[in-house]
């Protein structure tokens, strides 16, 4: 069998009475989990190796989850660094009755994959193709590059 490194993953959930918070509607600290499980999926899957988050940015939450939805996570590769992987993960949710879905949040992760002695190791190159890969890719650059200036702007409250 041939190792595959798929571009995408999609979890699915349901949100339970255990996710919500006082005004019935799920935990935004839920849905970062859902997102770190996912994108942690998207980058092992890539990479082949363990990952560890290293930076969630724009993080941006347009609606609430509703109890008894039905929730998809969905992580995909927009770029590769050496050994980093920059993954954009989109949230929807909807009823199942109706099968209706919306867009509730969206943000994105970098991973790096590390060795198994915990140091950061080399990921397979993601060459985009198409045209939306060729957005998703030139998407990530120019937060690369909004990132350098936060991390500047930040590193001087340390």
């Amino acid at each position: 069998m041939s190792k595959t490194n798929p571009r995408e993953v999609t979890l699915r959930f349901l949100a339970q009475p255990t996710d919500v918070n006082f005004g019935g509607k799920v935990h935004g600290g839920t849905v970062m989990k859902w997102i770190d499980q996912a994108g942690y999926a998207c980058a092992v899957g890539w990479s082949g190796r363990y990952c560890v988050t290293v930076y969630v940015g724009g993080i941006r939450f347009y609606k609430p989850v509703l109890l008894g939805s039905m929730v998809e996570v969905s992580a995909r590769v927009l770029y590769t660094g050496r050994t980093s992987m920059h993954i954009a993960v989109d949230v929807q949710a909807g009823d199942l009755k109706d099968g209706e879905f919306s867009k509730t949040t969206h943000c994105v992760m970098v991973f790096v994959a590390t060795n198994d002695h915990g140091n950061p190791t080399p990921v397979p190159e993601w060459v985009p193709h198409s045209e939306s890969e060729l957005i998703d890719h030139a998407y990530a650059q120019r937060l690369m590059e909004l990132r350098k200036g936060i991390e500047e702007e930040m590193g001087q409250r340390v």
